[in-house]
């Protein structure tokens, strides 16, 4: 991807979530590499600004929650009216934490994940899906997870959150294909980023998260409808997904479990 992206001359406009740090950060970056107009949305306004200093391409910034729906809406508005609709949407922000499905007290962090990680996207996409349907063009992404393959023991939330948004995803690219509107499911393995730093466990094939975003950004370029990132992980993926029930209790029942944790 060493050419300058461009769509009839123009550059490529790009409007990323979870943009201030992690996978979003070096989405923001590489994409700039590439000459790229950028949308960003992170809650930190501070780090965005940073992040914008950085890169020498122009770059709207919007402190803004993606569960609020309503920001996120007047987020779009504004850089639809100052650059046209962009070509490409990344839902990239998300939230882990360990929970347990059976305790109370992690009723409001299963609330909080499932609000960001499922409902964040849906706030992300819907502003841009009219003007999408209407010139017939447009590629939506969602970065889900292998964790939403199988729900894996003390991860029920994030489980549950990316397994909904697979699901929510693979319907959306049905619908959307009248419309000539592309929707890309990019499911990770581990990554390193703030968000696996805690992880007091061996993650296989973890990716450096340059080397992953370049292979997110060729997926994307290539409009896949759903692909498992690295390949090694496809496997694995592919492998959770068909375990018959009793087998895959035996084998998750021992697994590592994420620190448990509130989520503001």
């Amino acid at each position: 991807m060493s050419e300058k992206i461009a769509i009839k001359n123009k550059a490529l406009k790009v409007f990323i979530t979870g943009a201030t740090s992690g996978i979003g950060e070096s989405l923001a970056n590489q994409y700039a590499k590439e000459g790229a107009i950028l949308g960003l949305v992170g809650r930190r306004l501070e780090l965005l600004k940073k992040i914008k200093a950085k890169i020498h391409v122009p770059c709207e910034i919007y402190a803004v929650d993606v569960s609020d729906q309503k920001g996120l809406q007047k987020a779009a508005a504004h850089f639809i009216k100052k650059h046209g609709a962009p070509d490409i949407v990344i839902a990239n922000a998300g939230v882990s934490t360990g929970t347990l499905a059976g305790e109370k007290e992690d009723l409001h962090t299963f609330k909080r994940v499932i609000e960001i990680n499922l409902f964040g996207v849906i706030h992300t996409f819907l502003p841009f899906i009219k003007v999408f349907k209407k010139q017939k063009s447009g590629q939506l992404v969602g970065i889900a997870s292998v964790a939403g393959i199988r729900g894996l023991p003390g991860s029920g939330a994030y489980s549950s959150s990316k397994a909904a948004l697979i699901n929510y995803l693979e319907s959306l690219r049905i619908e959307m294909k009248p419309f000539g509107i592309h929707v890309t499911t990019i499911a990770p393995g581990y990554i390193h980023t703030p968000m696996t730093k805690h992880n007091r466990y061996v993650m296989p094939f973890i990716l450096d998260v340059d080397d992953a975003v370049l292979r997110f950004m060729r997926a994307i370029k290539n409009k896949r409808g759903f692909i498992i990132i690295p390949w090694q992980m496809n496997i694995v993926g592919t492998l959770m997904k068909f375990l018959p029930a009793p087998v895959w209790d035996f084998l998750a029942k021992g697994g590592p479990k994420k620190t448990r944790g509130m989520i503001q």
